[in-house]
């Protein structure tokens, strides 16, 4: 392809085209509204939409059955009362993570690359954070009371426990998730202007022209535009490192060894970053290829993503490297023996397979030509997603299953319902997407236009 780099620089520093040579204005807005507007829905985006509806349905029983016989259903037990239900919510926020990145700080730090695929992984982050949402209130055991869970007036004057740290990670996920839907809506608006302008049906004219909110292009409304998604990318900013700092402190604040670290807001950061951007690659690849957006996400964007995942990936190895360190170092022998079972106990399998996946397997991300290789690629992200996973596992259950008192000890086995909820959260996680990419622009419209002056003198 023409749109592949060869030797690229630093980030922001590479001479690689941000789109490929030869877009116009209005090749732009006809390429990416079309895949809404005309082009006819693909057999595939059927089957993909049918496959994850079914999974979803799969969510809606295991609620049902969960909401009218409790979380003994579950596989959580004494002494582990955290299971797959807090595992999953940390590794579905992280997933959120890329999204808020990729748009709002990569946005303050004027990185142009970023706009083929912001859109995209806005859209992520808001889809993965409602998975995560679910758990916690599942994980109450009577969800229809998780309105307790706010600070609202009754008569009672019983208030929340603001020491808890549930209270934490209802405050940091709910406000994240309310920037983030608003830092997309705000980016689409002149978006839903266009497709308003374009549509050729009735109610899809109405829809769009409700969304638009009466943006007509004025002078006016692209100083407010452009004013309101500053200010909300500055809100979204301090979000990537608070977010998950704070669903760090659900077990750093806790004596357990294994949890009780200080270590623990950077690496989960980093962590989520990690996962958020292997996502990322995971769904754009083939979607790169379906939709032919090969002139919009180009093998720029790819090599800055490996290298966002690569760099992300040794701070993670450190964390683990820190970890048995810390351990050791500590000479507390509680700590030294949670280490030593994590690479020897009976979860031992659960530890290396993480140790392969997110710091052995990311190095061949250093080589060029498997970089530059979109199979690898795809590959190594799906490797990564599950090494995320994995360590959401490490961390969660191990710490737990064996803690001071060998009398304590106990085993922890995910049940069939605990595998169906999962299951069922990337079902409902595609179904929102696949409903996404067939309604509204995967790509900025008028964000790709405002770069292609610079396509041109670049090129």
């Amino acid at each position: 392809m023409a749109d592949e780099p060869h030797n690229l620089g630093p980030l922001h520093h590479s001479t690689a085209p941000v789109v490929a040579p030869g877009l116009t204005f209005a090749s732009v807005t006809d390429k990416i509204s079309s895949i809404v507007l005309k082009r006819k829905t693909p057999l595939w985006w059927f089957l993909g939409f049918a496959l994850s509806f079914i999974l979803f349905q799969l969510l809606l029983l295991t609620i049902t059955k969960l909401v009218f016989e409790g979380i003994g259903l579950w596989g959580v037990n004494v002494p582990v009362a955290w299971g797959m239900d807090i595992l999953n919510f940390v590794w579905w926020i992280g997933i959120g993570h890329a999204g808020t990145l990729i748009s709002a700080i990569l946005l303050l730090l004027r990185q142009k690359w970023r706009t083929s695929i912001n859109r995209f992984a806005e859209a992520m982050t808001l889809f993965a954070v409602a998975q995560a949402g679910m758990y916690p209130i599942m994980h109450l055991g009577r969800p229809w009371l998780a309105y307790w869970l706010f600070p609202y007036p009754n008569t009672m004057g019983i208030w929340p426990q603001f020491r808890s740290p549930l209270m934490w990670d209802v405050f940091a996920v709910s406000t994240y998730a309310t920037v983030s839907a608003m830092f997309w809506f705000v980016g689409l608006i002149p978006d839903f202007a266009t497709l308003r302008d374009r549509a050729r049906s009735k109610p899809f004219q109405l829809l769009y022209g409700l969304l638009a909110m009466g943006w007509r292009g004025s002078a006016r409304h692209w100083h407010r535009y452009e004013m309101a998604y500053l200010l909300l990318a500055g809100l979204a900013t301090p979000l990537v490192l608070s977010v998950h700092t704070i669903v760090s402190f659900d077990f750093a604040v806790g004596i357990i060894p294994g949890w009780h670290a200080t270590i623990f807001p950077p690496y989960f950061v980093a962590g989520a970053i990690y996962a958020g951007f292997a996502m990322v690659l995971l769904l754009t690849i083939p979607l790169r290829k379906l939709y032919g957006l090969e002139s919009f996400i180009t093998m720029r964007h790819m090599h800055n993503m490996a290298k966002v995942m690569l760099a992300t990936g040794l701070i993670v190895g450190y964390g683990y490297v820190m970890e048995a360190f810390f351990g050791w170092y500590s000479g507390n022998h509680y700590e030294r023996f949670m280490i030593w079972n994590r690479m020897h106990g009976p979860y031992s399998g659960y530890y290396w397979a993480l140790i392969l996946c997110n710091i052995i397997t990311p190095q061949f991300l250093w080589i060029k030509k498997l970089r530059s290789n979109l199979l690898v690629l795809w590959l190594l992200s799906l490797v990564v997603s599950i090494g995320m996973w994995l360590e959401r596992f490490v961390i969660v259950v191990t710490s737990l299953h064996r803690d001071f008192l060998p009398s304590s000890w106990g085993m922890y086995q995910p049940s069939t319902w605990d595998w169906t909820m999962f299951i069922g959260t990337i079902g409902f996680f595609f179904t929102l997407l696949f409903l996404f990419i067939r309604f509204l622009p995967m790509i900025s419209i008028f964000e790709m236009r405002t770069i292609l002056p610079d396509a041109e003198v670049e090129e």
